[in-house]
């Protein structure tokens, strides 16, 4: 009769511990970021008319740059529209990036105040 007191107690605690775990997101939320600090990418905003280095293509680009590493790159839109459309094909369109240059970010590095 004993071992089944302490059970049913047992018991009790953990349905009472797993109550708490899951009411305790609903008294205090995670809170929300709209862009966390750890993104790995900057989209410029808009389009621009860029020229790729070897002056192969001159089209209407996304830029992104890579925080990583400092490189440049444009996707191409076909239009300054600022996703990647094709206005004869009905369509999704996918954009291929090609480099356009790159940032020095590891010279910010050598001046310090």
């Amino acid at each position: 009769m004993k071992s089944l007191k302490i059970t049913n107690l047992l018991l009790a605690a953990i349905a009472f511990l797993l109550l708490g775990l899951v009411l305790r997101p609903m008294r205090v939320p995670d809170p929300v970021l709209a862009q966390s600090s750890d993104t790995d990418y900057f989209f410029e905003p808009g389009t621009f008319l860029v020229r790729a280095p070897d002056n192969s293509q001159q089209v209407y680009a996304k830029v992104v740059v890579d925080l990583r590493n400092g490189r440049v790159w444009a996707f191409p839109t076909l239009t300054p529209a600022p996703y990647p459309s094709d206005p004869i094909y009905n369509k999704p369109q996918t954009s291929h990036p090609f480099e356009i240059g790159r940032f020095a970010l590891e010279d910010t590095k050598k001046f310090t105040p």
